[in-house]
């Protein structure tokens, strides 16, 4: 690889740190208890990039960006990982609870849907304001999107998962729509289906909105992503998490460019 070609990155925050993952590799940096910045940088068992079907790339790029979770969690046990946390657990769990209510009310299917939706978005939002993740997830953007373009940027970044959340709240509900006028017996597997290609469609557009960031369409559909970021998402990075940030991107690159 060329030392001025930019490698393609994506990242996660943590309470305590950054993860940040590229084609082959991932790094993961944290601020211990005493106060020390703490690396440790693996290479990628799992690589769902190399799939090229529109309906399999985008759930296997989703499952490869997870699978090494639980590596880090093992190299690293001092990373604080956001879905992991008591609060957020018990929010997944309330959830589910509220999840199974809802669906055996009697509101229109759309109806339910809707509220099911919203309903599963609640965990990834409580994960977000947990502790320093907010600000941990500013330091990731700014670090990596200073990175890809040569100079100092904003906490918000064109490529977060957070652009996903409207293409996949419309096809998600439409999916299950579909999948609760199926037979009773059938409906488990309509419904898998139905998150599969919710996930498959959603991914495809965000990859579209990517490659046309000034057509209209796409700039009006990155337009909640981006003020969900700026307003909910993240926070301003101090100084000391910007250091762990970007210690994370330099020990992936490390790995990426050897």
């Amino acid at each position: 690889m060329a030392k001025d070609e930019k490698v393609r990155l994506g990242g996660m925050a943590l309470a305590n740190g950054v993860l940040v993952h590229g084609p082959t590799s991932w790094a993961c940096a944290v601020r211990t208890d005493d106060g020390d910045v703490k690396v440790v940088a693996r290479r990628k068992r799992v690589i769902g990039s190399k799939l090229k079907s529109p309906l399999l790339r985008g759930p296997a790029r989703l499952a490869e960006a997870f699978a090494f979770l639980p590596e880090v969690k093992r190299a690293l046990p001092e990373a604080q990982l956001p879905f992991f946390r008591g609060r957020v657990l018990t929010s997944m769990l309330g959830s589910a609870v509220v999840l199974n209510i809802v669906r055996r009310t009697r509101l229109s299917d759309t109806a339910k849907e809707l509220l099911s939706a919203m309903m599963s978005f609640a965990p990834a939002v409580l994960s977000l304001r947990e502790g320093a993740v907010a600000a941990y997830h500013g330091a990731e953007h700014i670090t990596i999107g200073s990175y890809e373009h040569g100079e100092k940027r904003n906490r918000e970044h064109e490529r977060c998962g957070t652009h996903l959340v409207g293409p996949l709240f419309a096809t998600a509900t439409a999916g299950n729509v579909l999948a609760a006028r199926v037979p009773l017996r059938f409906r488990p597997a309509a419904r898998a289906a139905a998150a599969v290609g919710a996930l498959a469609a959603s991914t495809e557009v965000f990859a579209w909105m990517q490659r046309n960031p000034e057509h209209l369409l796409a700039r009006a559909l990155a337009r909640p992503g981006h003020e969900f970021q700026h307003r909910v998402a993240t926070a301003e990075p101090t100084r000391a998490q910007l250091e762990v940030a970007e210690a994370a991107l330099n020990a992936c690159l490390g790995l990426e460019q050897s």
